[in-house]
């Protein structure tokens, strides 16, 4: 069969790694992917949000199955034009999608359906916001409503932060639209675990968990960026905790979701805290997460390509999700000064040191052919070194000697990603 992935970042790298796996895939194309996709796919130079080319090319090359990495797209609709001109399309319509798309639709509907997050407030404007402040309790989180990269997440401390991060959000607009409204949030304590999980619109898998480092410098300090390492399995995300999960959370959200006539096809991303009162939803996205994508796929047993079919024909019941019983470790190597300012277009060596390995792995996040067909830096986030291990611990150290094998000039990177196991 023939297959399109949309997307040019890590995640779709790692995506189409696995596709590459299955036998059951003659061809793959990307759209518009990176230097690192295009050792497994034809990359294409249509944009993400072109819906109607990407649907114009899945119907010329007679693509089988189409998926879309990235939240823009999902959120945007593109499910939608696919479906209506016949296409096979993995991921969420829009009216599902808005899951990601609207912080405050999702807190709506948990606490609508009674699903464990935390209290909160919707404001539709920055005097409503400060108006509101005046009663809150410190620290406080302020989320733009919208996509925002990641980024739209603001912890406040002090009265004085809430007011400029409200400045921030919904009067100099720094995220865009996405700060039209937003969500105030009471702050959480815990550990941060991410579980990834497919859907069908009634069943749900989820797979082994991950956890995320956000800030960009060492000890959790510094601004928040896309990503800058993951880990999994979380060894905090105990039987007990999945159990809890599964009953009051997995579950009931996709029901919730069918309930509210928008059933859910696609990749659920459920953010979790870990709180002293128990397992908490701080967010949900749309697709696989980046970099989580790059230590759970590489850890999968299933054939990619089955599980989606399965998630698009509503037979995700016939599926037995299996993981290795391993450890994976994804550290980011960036340019450095991300995510403020930073300059792209160094050749990136060593990449031949990965090929033909099962035990590491390099996925692209950032990069292209330049004019000479030298493979170079061509973003913030730049590559992702993946390691297994058959412990965490292992893995940790894997994936760090994995490091020393590629480089580029201003190659910056995280030195402690997976500490946190050794607090296990």
């Amino acid at each position: 069969m023939k297959v399109l992935i949309v997307g040019s970042g890590g995640r779709e790298h790692a995506i189409a790694w696995a596709v590459a796996r299955s036998p059951k895939v003659e061809k793959i194309y990307c759209a518009p992917g990176n230097a690192g996709i295009s050792e497994f796919a034809e990359c294409v130079p249509i944009g993400a949000m072109e819906f109607d080319r990407l649907a114009a090319f899945a119907a010329e090359k007679g693509i089988d199955l189409t998926i879309i990495g990235m939240d823009d797209p999902l959120v945007g609709g593109i499910v939608d034009v696919f479906e209506a001109k016949g296409l096979k399309v993995f991921g969420p319509r829009k009216n599902a999608a808005i899951l990601e798309g609207s912080k405050a639709f999702s807190k709506d509907l948990m606490l609508k359906y009674n699903i464990p997050t935390a209290g909160y407030r919707t404001v539709y404007s920055a005097e409503e916001a400060r108006e509101y402040l005046k009663t809150a309790s410190f620290p406080i989180v302020l989320k733009a409503d919208g996509l925002a990269l990641g980024k739209g997440v603001l912890i406040c401390n002090t009265p004085e932060e809430a007011d400029a991060g409200v400045a921030e959000i919904m009067e100099t607009k720094k995220f865009g639209s996405a700060g039209d409204k937003m969500v105030i949030e009471e702050f959480m304590t815990g550990r941060e675990v991410s579980v990834l999980s497919f859907c069908d619109g009634r069943t749900i898998r989820p797979m082994t968990s991950a956890q995320d480092h956000k800030r960009a410098g060492d000890g959790d300090t510094g601004l928040n960026t896309g990503g800058m390492g993951t880990f999994s399995p979380s060894p905090f995300y105990t039987e007990e905790v999945d159990k809890f999960c599964r009953e009051h959370i997995y579950q009931r959200t996709v029901d919730a979701m069918a309930a509210e006539g928008r059933p859910f096809v696609g990749i659920i991303f459920f953010g979790l805290m870990l709180t002293p009162n128990g397992p908490r939803v701080l967010e949900y996205n749309c697709r696989f997460g980046d970099p989580e994508a790059q230590v759970v796929i590489p850890r999968m047993k299933n054939d990619m390509i089955e599980v989606m079919e399965a998630c698009v024909e509503g037979r995700l019941d016939e599926v037995d999700l299996r993981f290795e019983d391993n450890a994976a470790v994804c550290v980011v190597l960036a340019s450095d000064g991300y995510p403020v300012s930073y300059k792209k277009g160094f050749e990136i060596t060593g990449l031949e040191n990965f090929k033909g390995r099962d035990d590491a792995f390099v996925f692209h996040a950032g990069s292209k052919f330049d004019e000479q067909g030298r493979i170079v830096t061509n973003g913030g986030r730049v590559l992702g070194v993946t390691a297994l291990g058959k412990t965490l611990v292992e893995a940790r150290a894997n994936a760090y000697k994995a490091t020393e094998l590629v480089n580029f000039e201003n190659k910056y990177m995280r030195h402690d990603i997976g500490k946190a196991i050794d607090e296990a």
